[in-house]
């Protein structure tokens, strides 16, 4: 495809209010104002919020043995391409590339920007998908429930951290945030984690 290509960013995550058990993953064109929304199941969720927590599983993710086994055998994604979108459904290709053969592979878009984030690479799509699916976000319009659950979780976030008397964190000490996290993680309760990791920062930052 000649077309010029779009970089994306991962803007976030927020819960689907149109699929009961799925998120919304927000995509937004780095060098404009467009967003795409992308409804994903629960494990791919799950799989790229560690990564943007910066979360360290106990044990690997399955997109964590994925670039473990493509290391092993010297294969390297070099981009992610959302490269079409069809009856809502949006399509993505691995770029990998192996002693200077580049080889592309389908693959759905929530394991590809999974695998983007490990392999640390970027994501493009086409002017023709960000023009059928982009939104420009505007918090005061109600019509794109991700967009404005992620500016909401913001607010909550922002409300929680002036109301420390209400956060039963501030009680426990650097030490015992640090062990419960530890914890956290070793039981895969990852928004637990994320929560902790978070009163760790805060304070570490004051």
């Amino acid at each position: 495809m000649s077309e010029k290509k779009i970089k994306l960013n991962i803007l976030g995550l927020s819960y689907s209010q149109t699929q009961s058990g799925a998120y919304a993953l927000v995509l937004s064109e780095e060098e404009g104002e467009r967003r795409i929304p992308i409804i994903i199941g629960g494990v791919e969720a799950q799989s790229i919020a560690i990564k943007l927590e910066g979360l360290e599983p106990p044990r690997p993710l399955t997109h964590d043995l994925f670039l473990n086994f493509a290391k092993s055998f010297d294969i390297i994604i070099s981009e992610v391409v959302i490269y079409k979108l069809e009856e809502g459904i949006f399509y993505s290709e691995l770029v990998c590339s192996k002693n200077g053969k580049i080889l592309r592979i389908d693959s759905r878009t929530s394991d590809a920007v999974a695998l983007a984030l490990r392999f640390a690479c970027p994501i493009y799509t086409y002017e023709n998908i960000l023009s059928k699916a982009g939104i420009v976000l505007d918090f005061g319009d109600t019509e794109d429930p991700a967009a404005s659950s992620i500016q909401k979780d913001k607010e909550e976030k922002r409300r929680s951290g002036s109301q420390k008397k209400e956060n039963p964190l501030s009680k426990k000490s650097v030490y015992e945030l640090k062990a419960l996290l530890n914890k956290a993680i070793e039981t895969e309760n990852y928004e637990r984690a994320s929560q902790l990791r978070d009163e760790i920062k805060r304070r570490e930052e004051q």
